[in-house]
């Protein structure tokens, strides 16, 4: 990969794992330490997702209006004073949630960007940009959550002085390389001079990313059920947390390790990015029927194995035909739109998993869910109806 696309996956990692010291330990921090209920703490952590959809929102945005190093500039800057004023203020149950709002805002205006940034700055790769960008956001994930663990077993504010101190090391990165890399700052320059036919076309684009959009939503709506009915499921079978954690384990691990025979097989049979998603859909469809039909151990780990097959197809297929579909100028917009959903997904996922579960039992669950897999599917075979002249090839070269 090119330099540039390097400098993002480190500046991404390291976002993504000061955000990760913060969201396993947050029920913990807020039950033991501030004395308030489950119910509180998830609530807290609700907010926390919906600044940080309104941030990816307002980052995308950005983006496009000023570019993506003042945008990332001014992300951190927000994440850097929540995050040292949490470690001042955090005995406050007022200060912690403002502050843990502003960290999700401040954090979601970066991510968008970075993808943008990577993008532009080798549109020759094609998926791989976004692919090295989904890989470093796990990395991030589990070096964050071990990390944070760790900074808490001495002192919990030390979790969020490193936070800090994280978010200090990106400021550094983004200011000595970031800065050179040219992308965004497009719109305001070009938005007043449309013809209508351009604008007819951008609406297109933009349905296009909406029915992709659609399906992916419902991917992440069955996602997030392996971190929250999953997770009391496992606990109901008897099953050890430190079992259920392993699961965890296992994803992020062939996330890193599984690349290679990711893109062998890539690159010998799945020859389009709509390809690649089918792909990944059949797969994700696979995992939740066998969840259907175990309850032994053993059965989660194979439903998690197949679930993080299907997951190294998806998620980087959509933001990659983001990129191909966004209009100049709209690039940083688009990224916005698709992180924004897969946040979306995060927080409506438990609440649907949850009533689901409740009326039905899990198993009517996970058929319920592997019933729904038909939506983006029929979402991937129409999205690009309205928009034909793109071909959405999984590399540009």
């Amino acid at each position: 990969m090119p330099k540039a696309i390097w400098i993002l996956v480190i500046g991404m990692a390291i976002n993504i794992t000061g955000a990760s010291f913060i969201w396993p330990l947050n029920t913990i921090y807020m039950s033991r330490e501030l004395g308030q209920s489950l119910t509180v703490a998830g609530s807290v952590l609700t907010l926390n997702a919906m600044a940080g959809v309104t941030g990816n929102l307002i980052g995308g945005r950005l983006f496009d209006l000023i570019g993506g190093f003042r945008t990332i500039i001014a992300g951190l800057l927000i994440a850097m004073t929540a995050a040292f004023s949490l470690a001042a203020l955090h005995s406050s149950l007022t200060a912690y949630i403002i502050c843990l709002v502003f960290l999700g805002f401040g954090g979601g205006m970066m991510i968008p960007c970075m993808y943008a940034l990577a993008g532009s700055v080798w549109p020759e790769g094609g998926r791989r940009p976004f692919n090295a960008m989904y890989v470093s956001q796990n990395v991030g994930v589990a070096l964050g959550s071990a990390l944070g663990g760790l900074l808490a077993s001495f002192r919990f504010d030390f979790v969020f002085l490193g936070n800090g101190m994280l978010y200090v090391v990106f400021l550094v990165l983004a200011v000595v390389y970031i800065r050179q890399l040219q992308g965004g700052g497009q719109a305001a320059s070009t938005s007043n001079v449309f013809e209508q036919a351009e604008k007819l076309e951008h609406k297109r684009r933009f349905r296009a990313l909406a029915l992709l959009c659609a399906g992916f939503l419902i991917c992440w709506i069955a996602y997030a059920q392996w971190a929250s009915t999953i997770a009391a499921y496992t606990q109901d079978l008897g099953i050890a947390l430190p079992y259920y954690s392993l699961l965890w384990t296992i994803n992020g691990a062939m996330i890193i390790f599984c690349q290679p025979l990711i893109r062998f097989f890539i690159q010998r049979w799945v020859h389009s990015l709509k390809a690649q998603i089918y792909t990944g859909l059949f797969i994700f469809m696979g995992a939740f029927f066998l969840l259907s039909q175990t309850d032994v151990y053993t059965g989660f780990v194979a439903a998690m194995i197949i679930l993080t097959i299907g997951e190294m197809f998806v998620w980087p297929a959509v933001p990659t035909i983001a990129h191909q579909l966004a209009p100049e100028g709209k690039a940083g917009f688009y990224q916005g739109i698709v992180n924004s959903i897969a946040t979306g997904g995060r927080l409506i996922g438990p609440l649907f998993g949850g009533l689901m579960a409740d009326l039905f039992g899990m198993q009517v669950l996970f058929l319920v869910i592997t019933a729904l897999f038909i939506i983006p599917f029929v979402m991937t075979a129409v999205f690009d109806k309205g928009v034909p002249h793109i071909r959405f090839t999984r590399d540009n070269a």
